[in-house]
């Protein structure tokens, strides 16, 4: 009998402590949460998955001594389902990093459930600047790119070439919105005014009655505030309108290269693009879009190429701090530098923005195109420390005493 309780004891110990020992036990799970179908799927869905993919191979496939593994999944272009995915990720199937989510009002709750639960979130596709301002956190990496990034690049350089009246058509949902709110705080301070705007749903097919307004607005220029099939939707459909042959300037801040290449050259020529990335930028990059293009069909957007050095950073930071504990490992991200084939001595700030230099890139005309995708040059280099808001400016609670 006596033998029998030492063996229940033991028993009911393995079971009081498994899941600690577990959690220093197994290897890395990465989530990808991302649009594999909808409007955002070009440029971020099955090549996102490709990108962390590499990254894994590239880290050897382990990290502490301990396999690292994927899983992916398809938000449906709906905020319910794309929170309720990464819930059970990090509750049940034992998920410590979620990355992708090209949807800013997920990337924003997602913040909040990370630090619930002491996982990590990188939404590197998510454009909100929110996500390093009133809606930071403590267990989020906002990687590659935001609203206020790209909308500065792009507004301070067509105002310099008299851009000093705009039109916004915006998709109606937080992305959108930070375009919009962030692009006109650059207006205004270029001594510009914004005319008008309209909000459109997400993937909208017919941007007609928007561009018309657009059209009747008389502004110089035009906003396209939204992103992937709306771009090349909205762009396509104001130049059947004539919009730039009657002197309108369009931009759309987050269009990337599949945009471009959906769009094609004779519609999108003279595009301003702002990017961290160009698959031509050096060796390494030319390296991987090669790779990425064998696997994929095609060159990376910068959001595809941005996630390969997201998960290597991470990996790096969890080799780093020994565990895959998230407090550890997010000290770690921040301290260590970013060197990559798309980054060199980028940081990751206190309030989770990753500080990298950006590029002011112009689509180029059909003559001066020589290949498929062949279809922007770099006109300026915006260093990270101008390119992205002051940490004291966004309202990041985390930096409120700093």
């Amino acid at each position: 009998m006596r033998c029998l309780s030492i063996a229940i004891a033991a028993m009911l110990s393995c079971c009081l402590l498994g899941s600690p020992a577990l959690a220093q036990n197994k290897g890395v799970k990465i989530g990808v949460l991302d649009d594999m179908s909808g409007p955002y799927a070009e440029n971020t869905g099955p090549g996102d998955v490709a990108a962390v993919k590499f990254a894994i191979a590239d880290f050897g496939g382990s990290v502490l001594g301990k396999p690292i593994e994927m899983v992916s999944a398809d938000f449906q272009s709906k905020v319910d389902v794309g929170v309720g995915i990464a819930k059970r990720w990090y509750d049940d199937e034992g998920v410590d990093m979620v990355i992708g989510i090209p949807n800013s009002a997920i990337a924003l709750a997602l913040v909040k459930v990370a630090q619930e639960k002491n996982r990590i979130v990188m939404p590197t596709a998510a454009a909100t600047s929110a996500l390093t301002g009133s809606g930071c956190g403590p267990n989020s990496i906002h990687f590659i790119y935001d609203t206020y990034g790209q909308t500065k690049t792009i507004v301070e350089a067509l105002s310099k070439q008299g851009g000093d009246s705009w039109f916004f058509v915006t998709v109606d949902y937080a992305f959108g919105l930070a375009i919009e709110q962030d692009a006109t705080q650059f207006i205004k301070a270029a001594g510009g005014k914004v005319i008008g705007s309209v909000r459109h749903p997400l993937n909208t097919a017919d941007f007609s009655s928007y561009i018309l307004q657009a059209q009747a607005s008389k502004a110089k220029g035009l906003m396209v505030a939204n992103g992937g099939a709306d771009i090349i939707n909205a762009v396509k459909q104001a130049a059947e309108f004539g919009l730039a042959k009657q002197g309108m300037r369009i931009s759309a801040p987050l269009a990337q290269f599949p945009d471009v290449k959906g769009l094609g050259l004779k519609t999108a020529q003279g595009l301003l693009l702002a990017s961290p990335f160009y698959y031509d930028m050096n060796p390494q990059a030319r390296a991987y879009t090669d790779r990425f293009t064998k696997e994929i069909g095609r060159p990376p957007s910068f959001i595809q190429a941005g996630t390969y050095g997201a998960v290597m950073h991470y990996l790096k930071a969890v080799q780093a701090a020994g565990t895959t504990e998230a407090k550890a490992v997010l000290a770690k991200m921040r301290d260590l530098p970013i060197n990559d084939f798309m980054t060199k001595d980028g940081q990751v700030r206190a309030d989770g923005r990753v500080i990298r230099d950006m590029y002011l890139m112009q689509v180029k005309t059909p003559d001066e195109s020589k290949g498929d995708w062949d279809l922007a040059k770099i006109i300026a280099t915006v260093p990270g420390k101008d390119a992205f808001r002051p940490i004291a400016d966004g309202g990041c609670p985390l930096t409120a005493a700093k």
